[in-house]
């Protein structure tokens, strides 16, 4: 049976099913899968990311890297001439046979039409600049056509790139995608990094859901404050972190250049940006592995570093973890989920903490950021720290509470007791770093 496709919710906020089910999008950055796998290299990945519960995988049709020029695993080129209107049907068949692949295995593609480096050349990027709004909704009416039938498609136009000054462009490929498939799709749009695409898009008719790119400069970057301005935008859309700090990624807030030699994002940095955007309100997260999404095997020229391969990288600890996110989120009333500043009163903004050397914070380090249920039937707090004392005002919930730890290493939990609509201090602990302090009225089926 084929997928359902994917909508956003009767509220906005979230991301559904077209059989009204809640889909907690779990994404995974594998912008060269089409580009550097060969098919039965692809099926391993996708096996892997399925296992692990990923539901989405962002991949990209026209590559960043030479992916005009450098052919596929298969030897093929994706254009004749880099004309967006010259399709090269051998090339594309690879594509359609690892998207439909990912269907059989119950996986979603985030399909980017074209890296941003093909639209304008400015920042980064090798290109060539290839679009114009006429070539783009003609490419976008082909892959629009060759898709109809594929529900598992999400569409991510954009691709590290700012969209101002380009969004006649963007707007004629969505136009091109939404003639050729004969329907509005799901869409979106990929930024660069410390950008959201609420900065200029949020307002486009086409555009479903706003992404942001916290990205790989800083320590503990505040993708949760990014996620709180796109919440509070109107009209009301959904939004998430589609490309926050890498596993396995040099971190480098120092020089940009990216030197292994100061260490390396680890899963502890990814499960602080995943818990804390989707707390702030996020109707999901991407997870991204540093050489994962370039596939970096040694017959390809590294980028920024990688290590290890990606036929490794793919059971790195951050990668195994992020199921018990998604699955946490779904075990509860998931529609009626909204942000809870209310439950920390002693937490102030971000923003009052000002520091010197802004590269490296501790404010941001230690900052818990909670959610709950509109009707008090849950809370949850992250703690992003062990030992860490925070004071948790109970009285948005609704009767007796019954508090428990969450292991987001695990999954597992471990009861503390009941506690009434009081202010309470609850000490986050030794062991860890992290965890999630999980209040149920006390109707709530425990995990």
């Amino acid at each position: 049976m084929p997928l359902p496709r994917i909508r956003v919710s009767a509220n906005r906020r979230f991301l559904m099913t077209e059989h009204g089910e809640p889909f907690f999008w779990l994404g995974d950055t594998a912008w060269e899968l089409f580009h550097r796998l060969s098919l039965p290299e692809a099926e391993h990945y996708l096996d892997v990311r399925r296992q692990q519960g990923f539901n989405l995988i962002q991949a990209v049709a026209l590559a960043e890297l030479d992916g005009l020029h450098t052919p596929n695993a298969n030897g093929h080129i994706p254009l004749a001439g880099d004309d967006p209107t010259r399709p090269n049907e051998f090339y594309f068949r690879h594509v359609d046979a690892i998207i439909r692949m990912a269907a059989e295995k119950g996986l979603y593609i985030g399909l980017l039409p074209t890296w941003g480096d093909k639209v304008h050349a400015r920042l980064w990027g090798i290109g060539p600049v290839i679009f114009n709004t006429d070539n783009a909704r003609i490419y976008g009416r082909f892959l629009g056509e060759r898709y109809r039938n594929d529900p598992n498609i999400v569409w991510i136009l954009g691709g590290d790139r700012p969209a101002e000054g380009y969004e006649a462009i963007w707007t004629a490929m969505a136009q091109g995608i939404t003639e050729g498939l004969g329907f509005k799709p799901f869409f979106t749009y990929h930024p660069m990094g410390g950008m959201s695409s609420s900065t200029t898009l949020h307002t486009a008719d086409w555009l479903d859901m706003n992404m942001l790119q916290s990205g790989h400069h800083l320590m503990d970057a505040p993708n949760w404050e990014m996620i709180r301005a796109d919440y509070a935008r109107t009209p009301v859309k959904p939004a998430l972190d589609g490309e926050p700090n890498y596993e396995h990624h040099p971190v480098d807030p120092y020089t940009r250049l990216w030197k292994p030699e100061y260490g390396r994002f680890t899963d502890y940095d990814v499960r602080k940006q995943a818990y804390r955007s989707v707390f702030a309100g996020a109707c999901g997260f991407t997870y991204g592995s540093h050489s994962v999404w370039q596939m970096y095997a040694p017959k390809h020229e590294p980028v920024n570093h990688p290590a290890p391969t990606w036929d490794e990288a793919i059971f790195a600890p951050g990668a195994r973890q992020l199921i018990h996110l998604k699955n946490l989120m779904l075990s509860r009333p998931y529609f009626t989920r909204i942000p809870a500043p209310d439950l920390l009163p002693d937490v102030a903004p971000l923003s009052t903490h000002v520091e010197k050397d802004n590269r490296v914070n501790p404010f941001r380090a230690a900052h818990p950021v909670a959610t709950r249920d509109s009707e008090g039937a849950y809370g949850l707090v992250y703690f992003p720290l062990a030992e860490q004392t925070l004071t948790v005002d109970l009285r948005p919930l609704r009767g007796h509470i019954r508090a428990s730890w969450f292991d987001s290493r695990s999954g597992g939990t471990h009861p503390i007791g009941g506690y009434e609509r009081n202010i309470v201090t609850f000490t986050s602990p030794i062991a860890g770093p992290d965890w999630v302090l999980i209040l149920d009225a006390e109707s709530m089926t425990q995990l």
